[in-house]
């Protein structure tokens, strides 16, 4: 048979003694964010940059396809082809519209003191939005079992001081952190 706990103890809380109150260390900081922090063997994330010819508010028109040597062994070539070739496909069918709007926007940009930009930040927006939940269902469809997370991040490009939009693919840690409290 199988013993069931008394149910009226399930939510009391028990406080442990300890011998020595006296030698009592610091508590370590708990990390509260969602992303865990890297294990210093970890590599470094790679970033797949942008490689089109147009670029709206720092999101360019489609991503590189060219296979990061660093990730050998980790995904398949053909894998990570696909992955991109998916945020290429919603950026093909969702840039050419901003880039539209943002030209309507510029031209009528005096006479509305600006507002008429605002469609276009809202659709970069979306857009932005759909490739992230689109590499969420890619990581948990097939990156997270692999070890790895790919996210849309906001970064400084190497030629200017402007800031452009990048995949970054992190390497998650093969165990996961567990500190006793």
């Amino acid at each position: 048979s199988v013993l069931l706990p008394n149910m009226a103890d399930f939510d009391t809380i028990y406080e442990l003694e300890e011998d020595d109150e006296e030698e009592q260390d610091e508590p370590e900081p708990v990390v509260r964010s969602q992303e865990l922090p890297r294990p210093r063997d970890a590599p470094d994330p790679v970033a797949v940059r942008g490689a089109g010819h147009i670029t709206v508010f720092g999101l360019s028109n489609k991503f590189d396809t060219e296979f990061p040597s660093v990730l050998t062994g980790k995904v398949a070539p053909e894998e990570f082809k696909t992955s991109i070739s998916r945020v290429n496909a919603c950026l093909r069918k969702n840039l050419p519209v901003n880039v539209k709007w943002l030209l309507c926007g510029c031209l009528c940009c005096c006479c509305t003191l600006g507002c008429s930009l605002w469609p276009v930040v809202c659709l970069n927006k979306r857009t932005r939005r759909s490739i992230q939940k689109l590499l969420e269902w890619e990581n948990n469809r097939l990156y997270h079992k692999l070890g790895l997370h790919w996210k849309l991040s906001k970064r400084k490009c190497e030629t200017s001081n402007m800031m452009e939009y990048v995949i970054l693919i992190e390497f998650l840690p093969k165990y996961p952190i567990f500190r006793p409290d």
